[in-house]
């Protein structure tokens, strides 16, 4: 008797694991739903609520100027502004050493009472501390973090954490005459306060014309290629990524593209968005097609729309971008047309 109750519990427990291992084995509802995950939106601001200033990359030298402008942008909104203890430190290339600028980066994000965290510039070096940062009290006080460049490292770490941020200005994109700039800070004010979003682009011949879904994700190509295979490598899958780069050669791109490639970064994607590919360094061997025609090549495998043309990058219209937040995209040769959802 106690042998057939053995047996017939066993029975149950087989039975039990082979429904787990194929519904694991499967594309199960759990699996969906984990991958669908909306990603935490910080609180948009309101006048009162204060913004950080910190420099987690390249040093500040003779940079008052655009500090103090970027106070007076945000005081002009009605916000509060506190300037990191070591934005104007010096440290060879860096503003600051590792942990100073770590240091900064993780007062602000400890800090309740900021709301917004805005990089005074980019340049290299924030991969240098990203490691050093804690997430803890960010995960109870969710903030928004503005950057772009260098920043990529710190939005792919906000990826990772589930958290949207802003690609837009950074404080060094400041410039006298601020209506040379109009877009870029009007597309910033916005994106931080909660206004809607909506950019429609101009046509381009080399577009790959289609519609999407997904999430937003990306930045600078190099500081992508630079993460692969790291902890902060993020996860493409079903959303939209957007590169730009500056001051490379095209079979430098090339080879970061193919990198991102063999990493599966186009597998699952939803569709592309080309920013500005500013300065292209020209090699004493001719690559022979356009960065347009090269990009092509690269992911003519598969069949997401990609956007050619985006103002956003390296230029002064850098328009912001929610890193995290799902848009909708559509493309053609004629026009395209880029939404944010609410």
């Amino acid at each position: 008797m106690i042998f057939k109750r053995i047996t017939y519990a066993l029975l149950i427990l087989t039975l039990f694991c082979q429904t787990i291992v194929l519904a694991q084995s499967s594309n199960s509802t759990y699996s969906i739903t984990k991958m669908s995950k909306p990603f935490i939106q910080p609180l948009h601001l309101k006048a009162g609520d204060s913004v950080a200033i910190v420099a987690p990359s390249g040093i500040l030298r003779n940079r008052e100027k655009e500090i103090n402008q970027a106070k007076d942008l945000l005081k002009s909104w009605g916000l509060k502004v506190i300037v990191g203890e070591h934005v104007f430190k010096k440290a060879n290339h860096f503003a600051g050493t590792d942990d100073e600028r770590a240091e900064d980066f993780q007062n602000a994000l400890d800090n309740p009472n900021i709301k917004a965290i805005w990089c005074a510039r980019g340049g290299y070096g924030t991969v240098r501390m990203i490691d050093k940062l804690d997430y803890t009290k960010f995960r109870e006080n969710p903030k928004w973090v503005i950057g772009y460049s260098d920043i990529t490292a710190i939005h792919n770490q906000l990826n990772i954490e589930g958290s949207e941020s802003i690609h837009a200005m950074m404080c060094t994109s400041l410039k006298d005459d601020l209506t040379e700039i109009e877009q870029t800070i009007e597309t910033f004010k916005c994106a931080l306060f909660g206004q809607p979003l909506s950019y429609t682009v101009k046509g381009s011949k080399q577009n790959k014309s289609g519609t999407a879904t997904g999430p937003l994700v990306g930045g600078n190509l190099t500081l992508l290629h630079t993460m692969l295979g790291s902890k902060t490598s993020i996860d493409t899958s079903g959303k939209i990524l957007f590169i730009e780069e500056i001051g490379e050669y095209k079979y430098h791109i090339d080879r970061m593209l193919q990198s991102l490639k063999r990493a599966g970064y186009f597998n699952n994607l939803k569709g592309l968005i080309v920013g500005d590919m500013s300065n292209m360094r020209k090699n004493t061997t001719p690559w022979g097609t356009s960065i347009e025609q090269l990009i092509l090549d690269v992911v003519a495998d598969y069949d997401f729309p990609v956007l050619f043309d985006f103002p956003a990058g390296h230029e002064d219209d850098n328009r912001a971008l929610i890193l995290g937040r799902t848009i909708e995209l559509k493309v053609s040769k004629e026009s395209s047309l880029l939404t944010f959802a609410n």
